[in-house]
């Protein structure tokens, strides 16, 4: 293995010389300002729950016009414009080449961010087509589709050209990720909303909105931690086996999840015996990564304190289990009587797409821009009061909606009217806007503190970072 991994390095040119810094800089640019806008629209409407009327009669301000603009951007925007300027960064290094046509992508992020801009303001106009996750217009959906059909391209012809003969497990991560999601794209946007009607459309929407969790916003976050945590802490990733036994399970189970929110429902029990019985058995992918990340933790806890993004990638872990066991229990008949449209479906998807997803991308920038820059991060103290801030935050949202979800459901059973169970869990309402509050401090003072790091003075030198073939790419089973 020592031989082989010598070799591979040798093999490998300057993996500095192969990354554009200039186009990932813009695209984390973007992420980052999506990242301070977007969460700040759901901090701002959640307010509504015990203040209906603190943002005036103004059409434009209402409910139902800022809340596709939370949820669109925080997945198109925050998410995913930070992890495709993640994956202009990481691919290169695990590939051996530069991106294929990587002068597209200078183009492609002024698309991508622009098309977003204009989706925003279309939501906020009303244009809306009621597909949650989906409430885009046709104009918009096209331009999402373009770009990551665009991106897909690139980055298959990228790895076609590899000097790395093996895939290491991020990359196979990255190729699912993009090829389902184009798939998934054209399901949600161009045949969803105007061939499938009446119970269908709904079964086919579950289908839809889980598959960007799942095949979408999953995968890809297991290629930003599977790469970012082995290189900040300087250790294989545990074991390489155990990552295709997460790939493949992932792959195979969570094509059918999407219904197991559609229980007690007209879709045929067929479907939604399928849902419950795969989502269940998503615990095979969820404890196989999570044992691969904390086994690659092992020898190095003792610099856990020191470094931030290992912190986030931790932290984000362990929203990740909860967040999970929440999903895989909610599926099954009896739990979801008591959970079925209640705010324990909200706190799980903070949870996992928030506490877990974001929070990796997060880790996985404040690992990668310093470097671009050649500068330290301006303020370790400041990105530590980040961490606590979004960590106390998500806990304390996910803690909350649970509960009241829980409170609500079990008053719902009883007979009590819809009505009185509102009344009865308004207090829980005023402490997700104070968890939510918490969250965007920190994600302010995260923004403050890299945009102080790349306008610090500058600092000669490269800052170390180990190559592919070492703390990326080696594996221990």
């Amino acid at each position: 293995m020592a031989t082989t991994t010598a070799a591979a390095t040798e093999a490998f040119p300057d993996l500095d010389s192969l990354i554009d810094r200039k186009l990932i800089l813009k695209w984390l640019y973007w992420g980052l300002f999506w990242l301070m806008f977007t969460p700040s629209i759901g901090v701002t409407i959640s307010g509504l729950f015990n203040y209906p009327d603190y943002l005036g009669t103004s059409e434009y301000l209402t409910f139902g016009r800022l809340r596709p603009m939370h949820v669109n951007g925080v997945i198109f925007g925050a998410f995913s414009t930070l992890f495709i300027g993640l994956c202009y960064y990481l691919l290169p290094r695990l590939c051996g080449v530069p991106i294929w046509k990587g002068h597209w992508g200078h183009w492609l992020v002024w698309v991508w961010n622009l098309g977003l801009i204009a989706g925003m303001g279309s939501l906020l106009l009303g244009y809306n087509q009621g597909l949650e996750a989906g409430e885009f217009p046709l104009l918009i959906d096209a331009i999402i589709f373009v770009v990551v059909t665009t991106i897909t391209v690139q980055f298959l012809v990228t790895i076609a050209q590899r000097l790395e003969p093996q895939l290491y497990v991020a990359v196979w991560y990255l190729i699912g990720a993009f090829v389902w999601t184009v798939l998934n794209l054209v399901l949600g946007s161009f045949i969803l909303p105007y061939a499938i009607t009446g119970i269908n459309s709904a079964a086919f929407h579950g289908l839809f909105i889980h598959y960007i969790v799942g095949l979408w916003i999953t995968p890809a976050g297991y290629v930003l931690i599977y790469y970012f945590l082995p290189a900040s802490v300087q250790n294989p990733v545990y074991s390489h086996k155990l990552s295709l036994v997460g790939f493949w399970s992932l792959a195979v189970f969570y094509p059918f999840v999407g219904i197991h929110h559609y229980l007690y429902s007209p879709i045929a029990d067929w479907a939604e015996t399928l849902s419950i019985i795969t989502s269940m058995l998503l615990i095979v992918p969820v404890w196989t990564v999570l044992q691969n990340f904390f086994g690659t933790m092992i020898g190095r806890w003792h610099t856990f304190g020191q470094n931030l993004t290992a912190k986030f990638m931790i932290m984000g872990s362990l929203m990740y289990l909860v967040g999970c066991f929440q999903g895989s229990t909610e599926a099954l008949r009896s739990i979801q009587q008591p959970t079925h449209f209640s705010d324990f479906v909200i706190s799980h998807s903070h949870l996992t797409v928030f506490g877990t997803f974001v929070v990796w991308a997060i880790g996985a920038t404040i690992y990668v821009l310093p470097r671009l820059v050649n500068r330290p991060i301006w303020s370790f103290k400041l990105g530590n009061w980040s961490f606590w801030l979004i960590t106390f935050g998500i806990s304390l949202m996910g803690l909350d909606l649970t509960l009241a979800g829980l409170q609500q459901g079990y008053m719902l059973m009883a007979g009590v009217e819809w009505l009185d169970s509102l009344v009865a869990i308004r207090p829980y309402w005023l402490v997700r806007t104070v968890a939510g509050i918490s969250m965007d401090i920190g994600m302010s003072l995260l923004v403050y503190n890299l945009m102080r790091t790349v306008l610090s003075a500058e600092q000669p030198g490269l800052v170390p970072e180990r190559s592919a073939g070492g703390a990326a790419v080696g594996v221990a089973t």
